[in-house]
């Protein structure tokens, strides 16, 4: 286990003379009875004599005194879990020299990093008191030079030290404040609260990448919803997602819509988000309404949002681009906004409509989205029901059936091949989806009728 090795390494490190703790993150946890996803120590052993203690070792952030002390590839395999991917540290312990930081000027390194041979100051330069105990497995005692487990008993996010001057350091401790209030369901400390507001608009020094991965942790937690508040009271979420702050206030057609206007239901949608949850359901929870502020017009009938997919897509885009996500989650994410509105029409659906709509990429969370924006809203399942009741009565080879006829087939039968292949093999396999055409004889039959040479 890691939590072994990280033991093991705090042992080494004793018996070659050096001061060696857990810290951070596990500790906190491991005081809250909870599993840790990794494990960090500090050590006075400066990055030099741990590589030479432990030859393994990747200096991954040997400048600031931090590097990574692999587990052994055999324990590795044995340790790999589902959350492996959130969390890249699961088969690596860090271990960081104890020290004292001088100067931020970018906003999240130190200008100077010095070394120390104290815990105390080593803790003191950290984010938060409930980060900042120290562990000692040997002795099995924790050592709490910042009131972290007054905190944690209090339910309470304080920064250590001032606010202000913590936020300064690193802005993205501002998201961090916001993040673990809401997974712990702690208060934010006024002093620490009152100054996130202050710095907000600061938070733009921050790389693209650390806000999204931030923001991800927040919807994939399990309190999505209490984030995403804190982060609209805090003036947070009008910086890093004005797109969403933008939905306060837009009222929506009560008769589907009881709950009230576009954030309500985003946020009641992001409150039942399954846990743990995929990051593209997720950003496609938050984004599938996101068309719908500029979109919004009061007709003679009722509100509407004419063309809120479309337009939430180009946004959701823009937004999915902003935030440097992947090639394949932005896809992922923007055919979740595309689609999600397509299961009011799936009783209507033909057979092969509805075949090729259920075998999209990732359906289950093209439904899954289907569920909770209609448990967030009016509350009717039959879409739902309906469309699972159809799949389970569908056999796989009937959703992706072997095709009939092929493009060689056709430059076989005289046809020049050309962008009209396309249409010509979709309207084939539209009539095998429906079971009208079951042999190769029948295919090429309406394909003469229909698509004469």
């Amino acid at each position: 286990m890691l939590k072994d090795f990280a033991i093991s390494i705090v042992r080494t490190l004793r018996e070659r003379g050096h001061q060696a703790y857990l810290v951070g993150g596990c500790v906190r946890d491991l005081v809250l009875g909870r599993e840790p996803a990794d494990y960090d120590v500090t050590t006075d052993a400066t990055p030099d004599e741990v590589m030479r203690i432990f030859p393994e070792t990747y200096a991954v952030g040997a400048q600031f005194g931090v590097v990574l002390v692999p587990l052994p590839a055999g324990d590795a395999a044995s340790c790999v879990s589902t959350e492996a991917s959130e969390h890249p540290k699961t088969n690596a312990v860090e271990v960081a020299t104890f020290r004292s930081d001088v100067g931020y000027s970018d906003g999240r390194h130190p200008d100077q990093v010095r070394y120390s041979k104290d815990p105390r100051e080593d803790v003191e330069r950290r984010d938060f008191t409930i980060n900042g105990l120290l562990f000692d497995p040997i002795k099995d005692e924790v050592l709490d030079f910042v009131g972290g487990r007054a905190d944690l008993d209090a339910g309470v996010v304080r920064t250590i030290g001032d606010a202000e001057r913590r936020f300064a350091e690193d802005k993205l401790r501002m998201l961090r404040a916001v993040r673990f209030a809401a997974r712990f369901e702690y208060q934010i400390e006024p002093k620490t609260s009152a100054a996130i507001p202050k710095m907000a608009a600061q938070i733009h020094q921050v790389s693209r990448e650390r806000v999204r991965d931030e923001l991800t942790r927040m919807l994939t937690e399990g309190h999505a919803r209490r984030a995403f508040l804190l982060l609209d009271e805090s003036g947070l979420l009008n910086e890093i997602l004005p797109e969403i702050t933008a939905m306060k206030g837009v009222e929506q057609p009560p008769q589907f819509h009881p709950e009230g206007d576009v954030f309500v239901h985003t946020l009641l949608l992001l409150d039942k988000l399954p846990h743990p949850c995929p990051l593209t359901l997720a950003w496609g929870a938050l984004l599938h309404d996101v068309g719908k502020p500029p979109t919004f017009r009061v007709a003679p009938d009722r509100i509407r949002f004419d063309g809120h997919v479309e337009v939430g897509m180009k946004m959701a885009q823009e937004i999915l681009h902003r935030l440097r996500f992947s090639n394949d989650d932005t896809e992922q994410i923007l055919a979740l906004v595309a689609n999600h509105m397509r299961f009011a029409d799936v009783q209507k659906m033909k057979e092969s409509t509805f075949k090729k709509f259920i075998r999209m990429p990732e359906f289950a969370e093209h439904l899954e989205l289907h569920r909770i924006d209609c448990q967030a809203s009016h509350g009717d399942l039959a879409s739902y029901q309906y469309t699972r009741e159809r799949m389970a009565s569908i056999p796989p080879e009937a959703i992706r059936p072997t095709p009939l006829i092929t493009g060689d087939d056709l430059i076989a039968a005289g046809y020049e091949p050309g962008p009209r292949f396309k249409e010509i093999l979709g309207a084939v396999e539209d009539g095998q989806l429906e079971g009208r055409l079951t042999t190769r004889t029948d295919a090429l039959a309406l394909v003469q009728q229909q698509f004469p040479r």
